[in-house]
């Protein structure tokens, strides 16, 4: 029964994103060929895929081809947290719900879009603040509750180079931008975040790269909070209006997943 009350809250959320907020037609159809997807995930290729120091290589292998076996198929091998990938609060804190412990709307929310691209071109280092977050709101409204929100760094674009993603110093220092903790403990606190909720960015994670605790992840990884790792095509996806929907497999006692996140996008923000 828990189950099935969860999927339904779930299709009652997207039937919102669907008719833009307002009541359906009265054939009770709603305009799903106004539905516009986008995928905000980087394509999974050993090739080109950025591995998180101290993670696991990532391999694919092709253990059958159509020429010989009459089909074709790959192994693969990968850490959970391999390109682009959500993360379960239980990745940082012990106790905390694993990726099968969530519910279907913990990876269903609204999102909103943080541009800060200028800021951290010449900063590797910038941190998001809570000056950002309300500088945001004076333009665009207030950041509904239990959101997520995704910090929009612009190292989307530095993917295929990888001296210019890990951004190492002379001593073997990562440098990438995140959030502050001050404006990570804001969103939890006024809100924002919620029971559910959390944040994405197109870096490793919400972390700044010369944070060797993970401040901000021990923030944000609690209660069915998520965080959006490594995304992709983020011009794709409005400054508000959007909802993101995690996919993935669940594994047991998971960390979250590698994914295919898309970005839902309804007609009215087209």
């Amino acid at each position: 029964m828990r189950r099935r009350a969860m999927m339904g809250a779930a299709a009652a959320g997207l039937a919102g994103v669907m008719t833009g907020g307002t009541p359906a037609s009265a054939s009770g159809r709603f305009p799903l060929d106004r539905l516009r997807l986008v995928s905000l995930s980087h394509v999974n290729d050993p090739a080109t895929t950025r591995i998180f120091p101290g993670d696991p290589e990532f391999k694919l292998d092709t253990i059958a081809t159509i020429e010989d076996d009459g089909y074709f198929l790959q192994y693969v091998r990968e850490g959970e947290h391999t390109g682009t990938h959500w993360g379960a609060p239980g990745h940082f804190n012990a106790g905390e719900p694993l990726a099968d412990d969530m519910d279907l709307e913990d990876l269903f929310r609204p999102a909103v879009k943080i541009d800060v691209r200028y800021k951290c071109r010449n900063n590797p280092d910038y941190a998001l603040t809570v000056a950002d977050l309300r500088s945001w709101e004076r333009r665009h409204g207030r950041i509904p509750d239990e959101s997520v929100v995704i910090m929009w760094t612009g190292w989307e674009y530095r993917w295929t180079d990888p001296d210019a993603w890990f951004s190492f110093d002379a001593d073997g220092t990562m440098h990438q931008p995140g959030f502050s903790v001050e404006a990570a403990q804001w969103l939890i606190d006024t809100g924002r975040l919620g029971h559910r909720g959390g944040t994405g960015i197109d870096t490793f994670g919400p972390d700044l790269g010369t944070d060797e605790n993970y401040r901000v992840s021990l923030l944000v990884y609690q209660r069915h909070r998520i965080s959006l790792e490594i995304l992709a095509n983020l011009a794709a996806l409005p400054v508000t209006g959007a909802h993101i929907l995690c996919g993935g497999h669940i594994n047991k006692d998971g960390a979250g997943s590698t994914a295919l996140i898309y970005g839902i996008i309804p007609p009215r923000h087209h």
